[in-house]
């Protein structure tokens, strides 16, 4: 019975339990107020019955007692046939103390059994007992009749059990009649409560079956919009502006900020009273669910018809993006999606970048990407976050969000071709797949330009160093030419030559040798042109080999270099001859400062202290002049393109500029400390290895 109820709707179950309840109660009440009524009724009538029977024994005594028998006969007759007597009494009749009959209202015979049918007993007020007569059955009352204290008879009224119980029957027909139509209106007012109940619900349900549908466009009945042709409410999306311009904020949904609620230019777009946001107050509680779900199906109208147009629009950003564009899987590494122009970039169709390992072009950078991203996530330490990232050339972005930047890392083309490029990447949640948006840059040709600019100034420097240069290989070579015209001038004067002094010179001469070599060498490797792969390189050699360069050139010009270089200095990632490019930059700033301040101070000897240190997994470098110093005004565009304080035709502004750069390539920092006419520090920091 239970699994039928629970099968049943809503609406039904509360008609049912509704109808089932009254029905319970109304049964109830009718079965009791019928035994109230009907035994009352019956009580009633006996009462009625005996009072008869007393008035007759009242009445009578005097006729008993001088057997005035037509007189007695004449009485029972008229309170037989008294008003609506005559259909409730069947018969009276009164006996003797004898229990001889005396008088009866009979048309027939009296029957004998009646004489002994109701005993009165002794000392009693009263008897009844329902007794069959022939047809009729009659609830025959006995009263004594007294006089005095003696009983000098006995009165019988026959009360008809059928007229009783047509009485009854009417009584009863009246009550159920009531009962019916109580219950007909409980029917019909049951109806229209568990309608009235569950008509939201209904409609929640009907806007449930649509949204699991996915129809979110279907028209709901909403106050304060548009009528139908048959006079309902619609709900009218164009009504409210919010759906209209997606790029508008809601107030009621989106809780913006203030700034937009007060903004001049925006408070004609903010609705003062919603047009579909609504809270019935005041209501049972069936039709605020109902608002709060309505309430709900439009907000999820209003941010699908945004999350649509968002989605639309970073498709076609995605697709129409001037870069590659990819989104890889985090536990398999192969890529979910990429656009158009990672195809054309790396020469392979669109549909065969889809699954592949992104470790096909891009090696085992996106491994390094996915744990720099995991450990950013989980480590709570910035200085431990600074160091990985730091150890695998990783620039973070934002220090609130997990970006990470790899600058200049190689990629291989479809065919095995490489080429180099900027990637960058942050997290994401992909159809329920934890993934990563990989952006890259093709920076090959930029590299390639870059390269032409450095090159083209390590030849300017090479050129203003030729005059140090060939007096640094004049050395050497002086040095052998003398000891050759030696040996020539004791050959011609016929001097012996011990094989102690032939040694000497041969020794000198090759030590020359090696001298000049080592010049030129270093020479070459400045001047040649530097590859895109690093390599791991000891600051110490770079420094040096730009002090065999220019050394002897600064002491020329009253400038001493003091080294101060770390023995277990680390290595660093870089390229040798463009550390060398950096140093040389630097020293020839400190050089050209210290001789401004000599034009000033013609007896000041220059210095220049060049110290190298590690500190917490990073290589330090200091260089430090006691030139002129840099003015606080200059002090942040010295690493500008093209600006310089020297005078027209003694330099074009990029040194700095491209030291800066190569530095940053390094994943490094270059800062300035420096007071005017008291000299100026350049302080290098790079990643340890």
């Amino acid at each position: 019975m239970i699994r039928y109820y629970e099968q049943l709707s809503l609406k039904n179950q509360i008609y049912v339990t509704i109808l089932v309840v009254i029905l319970i109660i109304s049964a109830t009440i009718a079965l009791l107020a019928r035994w109230i009524l009907i035994s009352g009724l019956t009580k009633e009538l006996e009462l009625r019955g005996i009072a008869v029977a007393h008035s007759i024994a009242e009445r009578s005594t005097g006729f008993v007692i001088e057997k005035n028998d037509p007189e007695l006969l004449s009485l029972i007759f008229d309170e037989a046939r008294l008003r609506e007597r005559q259909h409730m009494i069947n018969y009276i009749y009164v006996l003797d103390r004898s229990g001889e009959v005396i008088a009866h209202t009979f048309t027939f015979p009296f029957p004998l059994q009646f004489s002994r049918a109701n005993p009165m007993p002794d000392n009693a007020l009263h008897s009844v007992r329902l007794i069959e007569h022939g047809l009729d059955t009659s609830y025959d009352i006995a009263v004594p009749m007294s006089e005095g204290l003696y009983r000098i008879g006995t009165v019988h009224v026959g009360l008809s059990k059928e007229h009783i119980d047509n009485l009854v029957a009417r009584l009863r027909f009246m009550f159920l009649g009531f009962i019916s139509a109580v219950i007909i209106i409980i029917f019909y007012v049951s109806h229209l409560i568990s309608h009235h109940i569950t008509m939201p619900i209904t409609r929640l349900t009907r806007i449930s079956d649509e949204l699991s549908r996915g129809n979110f466009d279907f028209s709901l009945d909403v106050e304060g919009n548009s009528f139908d042709p048959q006079g309902n409410l619609v709900w009218g999306m164009n009504n409210c502006p919010a759906y209209k311009d997606t790029n508008m904020p809601c107030w009621h949904f989106d809780q913006q900020s203030n700034r937009f609620r007060n903004a001049e230019n925006r408070s004609e777009q903010l609705c003062s009273t919603c047009v579909f946001y609504r809270k019935s107050h005041g209501r049972d509680e069936v039709t605020q669910l109902a608002d709060s779900f309505l309430n709900m199906v439009w907000s999820i109208r209003l941010y699908r018809k945004r999350l649509q147009e968002s989605e639309l629009k970073y498709r076609s950003l995605f697709d129409s993006a001037p870069n590659p564009i990819f989104v890889v899987a985090c536990n398999s590494e192969t890529i979910l999606d990429a656009n158009p122009r990672a195809g054309e970039l790396y020469g392979y169709p669109l549909e065969e970048l889809f699954g592949m390992p992104f470790e096909r072009l891009g090696q085992d950078h996106i491994k390094e990407c996915l744990i720099s991203l995991d450990k950013s996530t989980n480590n709570s330490s910035d200085n431990n976050l600074e160091d990985i990232n730091q150890k695998e050339g990783i620039v973070r972005l934002d220090n609130s969000r997990d970006y990470v930047y790899y600058p200049k890392i190689l990629h291989l083309k479809n065919g095995g071709y490489p080429f180099y490029v900027n990637m960058h990447a942050c997290p994401i949640s992909y159809g329920g797949t934890q993934a990563i948006v990989v952006a890259v840059t093709d920076i090959t040709e930029m590299m390639e330009k870059d390269a032409q600019l450095v090159q083209a100034a390590k030849m300017k420097t090479l050129g203003e160093m030729s005059a140090g240069i060939a007096h640094e290989i004049n050395q050497p070579l002086n040095t052998i030419k003398m000891g050759s015209e030696y040996l020539n001038l004791l050959l011609d004067q016929n001097i012996e030559i011990t094989e102690a002094q032939i040694r000497d010179m041969a020794t000198e001469i090759s030590e020359q040798v090696d001298r000049a070599t080592e010049i030129i060498n270093n020479l070459r490797a400045f001047g040649r042109k530097s590859a895109l792969t690093m390599e791991r390189v000891n600051l110490k050699e770079p420094i040096q080999g730009v002090l065999s360069i220019i050394g002897r050139q600064f002491s020329i010009q009253r400038i001493s270099i003091r080294l101060d270089l770390a023995d277990d200095l680390p290595q660093v990632k870089g390229h040798n001859n463009r550390l060398q490019q950096v140093f040389f930059n630097l020293l020839n700033n400190a050089r050209d400062a210290i001789q401004e301040k000599m034009d000033i101070e013609p007896e000041l000897y220059g210095d220049i202290l060049v110290r190298t240190y590690s500190d917490n997994k990073k290589v330090v470098v200091t260089v430090t002049d006691n030139g002129i110093g840099i003015p606080g005004d200059v002090r942040n565009k010295i690493f500008e393109p093209f600006f310089t304080t020297k005078q027209t035709g003694k330099g074009m502004g990029l040194g700095l500029a491209i030291t800066y750069g190569i530095v940053r390539d390094y994943g490094g920092t270059i800062t300035i400390e420096s007071k005017p006419s008291e000299g100026t520090t350049f302080l290098l920091t790079f990643p340890a290895v």
